[in-house]
């Protein structure tokens, strides 16, 4: 089926003004693939060192360089509910792959970092460039060159981004993602917010408030709410990366194990020596970025992925925008109702139809791209299904017809709202995201006083103080990836939201980010450009009035624009962010970054080469 008007003119769009990066990328990995793989091609020191320490079959496999070799590139640790699960990993692809007639490799591991463990401490300014370094990080796994194929191990907020970034920089492999999966579920999300707010008001103590997220947060696996970690997930699927529907089965399960080994032995049958060669490079097109989009918007998924997509397709040489996300999501329908945009977790949503059910009603919609690579064929219609177990064969079967609870997942043609909820703010003070999915209509045009604050203990005291109880737009600067690595500000969220259920007109705006599981608060996040790049956002005065409009996209100072010329940007001593914790040692991200619409990363677009002999591409 062909997709929707609106939806191909995005396409076409970023399939325009990208072609000489992509051009240029599709070539560096052309010659890649001619390299080959250089097992065979590595002095005799060299590749003894690279499998010095293998059983001795396996030596003998690599030895003669007569089989197939699947590098493993994981994030595993074991303080990390959503790593754990990673550690037996490796051993149940080795075991899969050589049966199958190759051989497995731990090629290297890569930093994993838990958002909710750093959420308002200095360590959270380390997390968004972790995505960058995480990349690198892939990239010294996989910079011995012995490999066919790629396997990758990741699940959380930056983890996956990096891993796909730093895969798509050797695009001429085949990858399959790997994920862990959540955990099951805990105390209600309802339940969760409720007790925040109530601690928040200094109703419920510390101790009351541990026993609550203990509940919540409690075994092995990613948390169960739909933030930035399970986003990432529904977003491989989409992709294409993923086996079909293997995103949300719980951890230390039999289908769990079962996938995994799976993945394993569908890498061995995509290489470039199997005669369904199915790169990395090829599967993330402008189709398939234009496809992760919409599933993101369909499903209310994480604003922090305006961020991501952006630097994952600029690291296959593609250029994508805000415009294209808002483009999109005036025309892409809400289809899921998952915490925070609803009161269900993900395991909810798994049980009642899951990705398969997503993808295959955006399909028929018109809304998504079916002709495109993935790692099981030509078409994205393959994975519109979900995983089972017969014996020890995982099987795949067709995603159910109907939803099992339309309170959590609907139809593409019966959707929770007509439009993905995702709007492009732009006015005297920028660009801004907003995520209004979850936020009530009633509170999408704010217009009242601001109170300008540097940081977020500034807010809190003033919060803690009774100082907020009134109408105001809380304007947060200084919070971008220059000034301090743009950490997340979900330390705001039960605040806000609980002058809002007192009846007060409250919005936030500011350069940093909110969490994925940032719900009904509006915010205007990711202003760009933000206040150390000489962002507008430096001009605003406490007491200015500000407009957020979420319906109209506008978001304004109203100021006469006499005095607004006039005013000088204020600053203030970034100090105190630049040492302790390691920030020290991420100078070098803060003075390179780029801006948050350009994916606030260090990577640039692929260098555009000269045409290297008739290479197709």
């Amino acid at each position: 089926m062909s997709v929707l008007a609106s939806v191909a003119a995005v396409t076409e769009r970023i399939i325009a003004r990208s072609q000489p990066y992509r051009s240029a990328y599709l070539q560096r990995i052309e010659i890649a693939r001619r390299q080959d793989v250089q097992r065979g091609a590595l002095s005799c020191t060299n590749l003894a060192h690279g499998f010095a320490a293998f059983p001795v079959n396996d030596k003998l496999r690599l030895k003669q360089d007569k089989d197939l070799s699947v590098a493993i590139v994981s994030s595993y640790n074991d303080m990390l509910s959503a790593h754990q699960p990673f550690e037996n990993f490796p051993q149940i692809i080795k075991d899969a792959v050589r049966a199958a007639g190759g051989v497995a490799q731990f090629a290297g591991g890569t930093p994993a970092m838990c958002d909710g463990v750093t959420q308002g401490q200095p360590g959270m300014e380390l997390s968004l460039f972790s995505r960058d370094a995480i990349a690198m990080a892939t990239a010294i796994a996989l910079s011995h060159n012995m490999f066919d194929a790629a396997l990758y191990l990741g699940i959380c907020d930056k983890i996956v981004p990096g891993l796909l970034i730093g895969a798509l920089h050797f695009g001429h492999l085949p990858a399959i993602f790997v994920p862990g999966g959540p955990m099951t579920s805990g105390m209600s999300n309802k339940e969760k917010v409720k007790i925040r707010q109530l601690y928040a008001e200094g109703k419920v103590d510390r101790a009351g408030l541990l026993e609550a997220e203990s509940e919540s947060y409690h075994s092995a696996g990613t948390c169960t709410f739909y933030g930035t970690a399970n986003s990432n997930q529904m977003l491989m699927e989409a992709l294409g990366l993923h086996l079909p529907g293997s995103a949300f089965i719980t951890p230390n399960t039999p289908l769990r194990d079962a996938l995994t080994a799976e993945a394993g032995r569908q890498a061995l049958k995509i290489t470039d020596h199997s005669g369904n060669y199915r790169p990395v490079g090829h599967v993330v097109s402008e189709k398939s970025i234009v496809n992760a989009i919409v599933t993101l918007l369909a499903t209310g998924g994480s604003t922090n992925h305006t961020l991501h997509l952006v630097a994952i397709a600029k690291a296959a040489g593609i250029i994508i925008d805000w415009n294209d996300f808002d483009a999109l999501s005036a025309v892409v329908p809400l289809v899921t109702r998952i915490y925070p945009n609803g009161d269900a977790d993900v395991n909810h949503f798994h049980a009642a139809g899951g990705t398969g059910f997503v993808i295959r009603e955006l399909l028929d919609a018109g809304l998504m791209h079916e002709d495109v690579t993935t790692i099981l064929g030509d078409s994205l219609r393959a994975h519109c299904a979900e995983p089972f177990l017969e014996g020890n064969q995982v099987v795949f079967k067709a995603a159910p017809e109907k939803s099992g609870d339309d309170s959590v997942l609907r139809t593409a043609s019966a959707p929770f709202a007509p439009d993905g909820g995702l709007r492009l703010l732009t006015g005297n003070l920028g660009r801004a995201v907003i995520k209004i999915s979850a936020v009530k209509k009633e509170h999408w045009i704010v217009e009242a006083p601001a109170i300008v604050f540097k940081s977020q203990d500034a807010f809190m005291k003033a919060f803690r103080a009774g100082e907020l109880d009134r109408d105001f737009v809380a304007v947060l600067s200084f919070q971008g990836p220059r000034a301090n690595g743009m950490p997340e500000l979900h330390a705001l969220t039960p605040a806000l939201g609980l002058l809002q259920d007192k009846g007060r007109h409250v919005a936030l705006v500011t350069d940093g980010r909110m969490s994925g599981a940032s719900g009904k608060v509006p915010a205007a996040i990711h202003v760009t450009p933000e206040v150390s790049a000489g962002g507008p956002l430096a001009l605003v005065r406490t007491g200015d009035m500000i407009k957020m409009d979420a319906e109209h996209g506008i978001l304004e100072a109203i100021v006469p624009a006499q005095e607004w010329a006039l005013r000088q940007l204020q600053s203030t001593n970034l100090d105190a962010n630049q040492v302790g914790m390691g920030r020290e040692l991420f100078a070098m991200f803060r003075n390179t970054v780029s801006a948050a619409e350009e994916g606030a990363t260090i990577f640039d677009l692929p260098p555009v080469m000269k045409p290297v002999g008739a290479i197709a591409i």
